[in-house]
């Protein structure tokens, strides 16, 4: 494909994307597809000849969509706000149109140096102090990997430089019964192995993991010959946001020389809100930290923020240093390829450098100030509605909802609430994400879609009530 070609395919690809995003909400919301279908609908054998441009485009319509659930559809209030600003896709197709490869400072310096930019720019809006120096990951599943293993070498004194894990003490991992499903992985990949890690009791009420049991665990795995090595904390948890008190996590920590890693990877962005850092009080006592602007900030995907406190201890235990990659600037710069686990890397931060100047802080700011003001509106619909409850409390944007019908045993008011779901969801009206909070079923409503507004939320509202009662 030519320069030329390429601009007159752009034109059309752009047209398109321009087109679905403003029809969105005449759209279902979950995928229409069954297994296999769009799988079905491809060719088995590769292309041999060049196809038209816009046959292309009729099939991302009529086989890539319907085979998509619309995470930015007004009407999405599943797992979490999934955005994808369009002044953040225009960073990424900037980013793939400049072609950059970002395996040494001296392979692209403008991909090192707007990375510094930028992610000292979210450094400073969610108000940490200069002790903070970050990079740009993929997700936070890599970046809380990269934590525990920060955490691993400071607690064996370096064992990959010996015999590893092999010859060290067993190493213990702390995490809240309420933390991602990708702490338990990070933790396996890292090489704790699972009869250490630990599951901390949390509050019953508030969901929160509960600083005595912590604390109680620590002792009991020092006493074992067990050597303690990270804590996970987790600001906003997965199915209710629940707030980890960092505070006294840190405590605890402090006492016993152990990593204190903080996974806020949807409720980071809360934190351009002043009024809403009381809710990680306390993150200046940990390690190291990841949040994803991929998600209620509204960058594309994949955009996830990890900071950390001794940057020499992490570019010690993650560094690689071959001959083809040294050049006269080192020393003096940064290579981000010693901050975590790829080699190359796109330019991300281009997609943060575009939205932040497109878009602006103050409307993100105002943006995110809609949503907790919408979510605050739906939860006092929930309150004041005869048979239905708040499940867990408030805390940002995400409700745990349950519909409570009188004379159904535990079982079938678990099975009523997922069923209710179901009715929406296969509607294509709107979407929710079910979850398990204290051994029961609930219905989670996560406000924070880029296009999601009031009429949308009391539309969820009138549907959720019609689904309970058929």
């Amino acid at each position: 494909m030519t320069p030329e070609e390429f601009r007159a395919a752009g034109h059309e690809l752009i047209d398109w994307i321009a087109d679905y995003r403003s029809g969105l909400s005449e759209r279902p919301v979950r995928a229409q597809v069954a297994p296999g279908e769009v799988r079905a609908a491809l060719p088995a054998d590769p292309p041999a000849e060049v196809e038209p441009f816009a046959a292309l485009l009729d099939d991302l319509e009529r086989v890539v969509v319907p085979g998509m659930t619309l995470v930015q559809h007004p009407m999405h209030f599943g797992w979490f706000p999934s955005n994808a600003s369009l002044e953040s896709v225009l960073g990424d197709l900037a980013s793939s149109g400049l072609g950059g490869l970002g395996i040494s400072w001296e392979s692209c310096p403008a991909l090192t140096e707007v990375e510094e930019v930028v992610v000292d720019w979210l450094r400073q809006l969610t108000g940490l102090s200069e002790a903070w120096s970050g990079t740009i990951h993929d997700t936070a599943s890599t970046a809380t990997l990269t934590a525990l293993l920060a955490a691993r070498e400071r607690a064996s004194d370096h064992a990959q430089t010996r015999g590893g894990l092999a010859g060290a003490a067993p190493l213990a991992v702390y995490t809240s019964e309420q933390a991602h499903s990708s702490v338990k992985k990070a933790a396996l990949l890292a090489g704790y192995g699972l009869d250490h890690l630990r599951a901390v009791p949390c509050d019953p009420v508030t969901y929160a993991m509960l600083p005595a049991a912590l604390a109680e665990q620590v002792r009991a795995d020092l006493a074992a010959g067990v050597r303690p090595c990270a804590v996970v904390a987790t600001t906003g948890t997965t199915a209710s946001t629940a707030m980890d008190p960092l505070g006294e996590i840190a405590g605890v920590c402090a006492e016993h020389e152990v990593w204190l890693h903080v996974d806020a990877a949807m409720a980071g962005a809360a934190m351009l809100l002043p009024e809403r850092r009381h809710l990680w009080e306390g993150v200046e006592q940990a390690d190291s930290l990841t949040w994803n602007p991929h998600k209620w900030l509204g960058t594309i995907l994949d955009c996830s923020l990890f900071y950390v406190r001794d940057v020499q201890h992490l570019v010690r235990v993650m560094s690689t240093n071959p001959s083809y990659l040294r050049s006269a600037e080192d020393g003096q710069v940064t290579q981000f390829r010693d901050w975590g686990i790829p080699l190359g890397r796109r330019f991300r931060a281009l997609k943060l450098w575009f939205q932040l100047r497109l878009e602006g802080v103050e409307a993100i700011q105002a943006r995110l100030r809609r949503d907790l003001a919408n979510a605050e509106w739906l939860a006092e619909q929930v309150r004041a509605a005869a048979g239905w409850e708040l499940a867990a409390p408030l805390s940002l944007q995400t409700l745990c909802v349950r519909h409570q019908p009188e004379g159904l045993s535990a079982e079938a008011l678990d099975e009523h609430n997922r069923a209710w779901a179901e009715r929406i969801n296969r509607s294509g009206a709107a979407f929710l994400t079910p979850a398990k909070l204290g051994g029961r079923w609930v219905v989670r409503a996560s406000i924070g879609v880029l296009g999601t507004e009031r009429e949308h939320v009391a539309r969820l509202w009138e549907l959720m009530q019609e689904a309970a009662s058929a």
